[in-house]
């Protein structure tokens, strides 16, 4: 198994790439078509970076990428079409990452891990809520979401929450992933521009698409 998560490590490497993060975002793209030409796309947790090169390539200079972080993002390498943000999710306003709506919204963000899987899956959920409160600041209609989710126990609600949000919802784990990771990667298509804040899921998980 260490040489497979070698492999990715290396093509980072090779491709230029920032962290091994990127091929997920690859993988995710190459299956649900999310980014094109010309978009606009937010980057939220971005650090170091990764994410932000895969969406900078993928749109094109015709396209835009706003990035932000807790963490700085070493702007050396990225193109003049990329926007980063020292910025905390909570706090951010959005006329600091240029007042006009998303196409796509990503999101690989997670919580510092404290060693107890259990907790460390509730604060990544709890951060996946406060994106989804945000959306309706952010995100066009008919846009589309990926966001990193530890799985646990609060995952099961937070798919729920964002089949409501959208038309079509997934929950993926890229070949990039380890094996052993809780990460998972929920992808919604075709935002449907609802009220998020406060909204509250019950029924079955969606089957996916």
């Amino acid at each position: 198994m260490k040489e497979v998560q070698d492999i990715w490590f290396r093509r980072a490497k090779e491709c230029g790439y920032r962290a091994r993060s990127a091929f997920k975002l690859i993988q995710i793209d190459e299956k649900k078509r999310l980014l094109k030409r010309g978009q606009r796309v937010l980057d939220v947790g971005a650090a170091p970076g990764s994410w932000t090169q895969v969406a900078a390539e993928r749109v094109g200079h015709a396209g835009a990428v706003v990035a932000f972080d807790l963490k700085m993002i070493e702007p050396k390498g990225l193109p003049p079409h990329v926007t980063l943000l020292q910025a905390d999710l909570e706090k951010i306003e959005a006329d600091a990452l240029g007042g006009a709506l998303f196409d796509v919204v990503l999101s690989d963000m997670g919580p510092d891990t404290s060693g107890d899987a259990a907790s460390d899956a509730v604060r990544s959920a709890r951060l996946c809520n406060t994106l989804l409160d945000r959306l309706p600041h952010w995100l066009r209609k008919k846009g589309s979401l990926v966001m990193k989710v530890y799985e646990g126990g609060e995952y099961p609600a937070l798919l729920r929450r964002t089949e409501r949000l959208f038309d079509e919802v997934k929950g993926m784990k890229p070949d990039a992933s380890r094996r052993e990771s809780v990460e998972m990667f929920i992808v919604g298509k075709g935002y449907l521009g609802e009220p998020a804040l406060g909204s509250k899921a019950t029924g079955a998980a969606p089957r996916g698409w």
